[in-house]
């Protein structure tokens, strides 16, 4: 998977199913997706944040792009804007400290920034499962998309292959079967619970269900999904 900032859900549902998750680090970078951005509430709806970079490249790797030299200042008003919009939460003096401690960390790497919390939130919800960087296994990293997946089942030794349902289109059941995987794609159910507005806003950044769920009430949502 590419590494996303403060993802959500699904995202520590799919870390927490696998025996290995090996996390992107030389992919390229595309704005269009998730790896710097993500959602939160704010008065009852969902609003973007994200981390903002120095202008290069858009065929640099994520390995390769850098946090923008204003990240500081940017951090610290992220950290208000999200202590603004959760201070009523139940459960915010028990995690705010958490998001401190991600928004607080001095490096200005992308990637390294981004991998540096999913460590912290997937300690907080106490899943061991191991991570891998993709760059340091031995594949033809030249590979894209499906073959370099393959590349990376076969080095791996896997014998089972999860992704997320958004993959489903990505990938060919038969070619996965024809080399001993199975192929399977998680989909998480719908997960509800009691936020601040009067209407639920579903899907958000890991954020959110920390701010209004125990650590307990969590760990039973990263079992909230089917295999297909």
């Amino acid at each position: 998977m590419q590494p996303y900032f403060m993802p959500y859900i699904g995202y520590f549902q799919l870390i927490n199913a696998v025996d290995k998750f090996v996390i992107y680090d030389n992919i390229q970078f595309t704005r269009k997706g998730w790896i710097q951005r993500n959602r939160m509430l704010q008065n009852g709806k969902g609003e973007y944040f994200g981390l903002s970079l120095k202008k290069d490249s858009d065929y640099l790797n994520v390995i390769d792009r850098m946090l923008s030299d204003t990240a500081d200042e940017e951090l610290v008003k992220l950290k208000r804007k999200i202590e603004g919009n959760y201070r009523k939460s139940p459960c915010f003096t028990e995690v705010f400290p958490l998001i401190e401690k991600i928004l607080d960390n001095p490096e200005r790497n992308l990637y390294k920034f981004i991998y540096q919390s999913i460590l912290l939130i997937k300690q907080r919800l106490g899943i061991d499962t191991e991570i891998i960087i993709s760059s340091e296994l031995k594949i033809d990293h030249s590979l894209k998309s499906q073959d370099k997946v393959l590349a990376i089942c076969r080095e791996l030794n896997c014998t089972n292959y999860i992704n997320p349902i958004g993959g489903v289109d990505l990938y060919n059941r038969d070619e996965f079967m024809n080399r001993g995987i199975d192929l399977n794609f998680l989909k998480s159910k719908n997960i509800e619970y009691t936020q601040l507005g009067s209407e639920f806003v579903p899907w958000l950044s890991i954020i959110d269900i920390l701010m209004f769920n125990s650590k307990e009430k969590v760990q039973n949502f990263l079992k909230s999904f089917t295999l297909l």
